[in-house]
């Protein structure tokens, strides 16, 4: 789907814990990381990931980071500021 396809769409909404899902996913822990992380089972991350896939219309971690980024769903600063200060 091209840029122009998704933004004609009507607005997608992500819910506070897939927010947190694709957040953690966006750093680089699986799916049983991010399970551990929320006190989930991963069985429950990977249902969150479906729902975000389907929102997004992607079918991959990347893809649903970029989108989600692209749309402002999520704070992409936070993945890209030096936390070494």
């Amino acid at each position: 789907m091209s840029q122009r396809n998704w933004q004609s769409q009507k607005p997608v909404r992500l819910t506070k814990r897939e927010i947190e899902v694709l957040s953690l996913i966006a750093q680089g822990r699986s799916s049983q990381e991010v399970a551990d992380a929320l006190f989930v089972s991963k069985r429950t991350v990977d249902f969150h990931l479906a729902n975000i896939y389907e929102k997004l219309n992607v079918n991959n971690r990347v893809k649903a980071f970029r989108r989600a980024a692209q749309m402002g769903l999520i704070p992409v600063e936070v993945f890209f500021s030096d936390s070494g200060d």
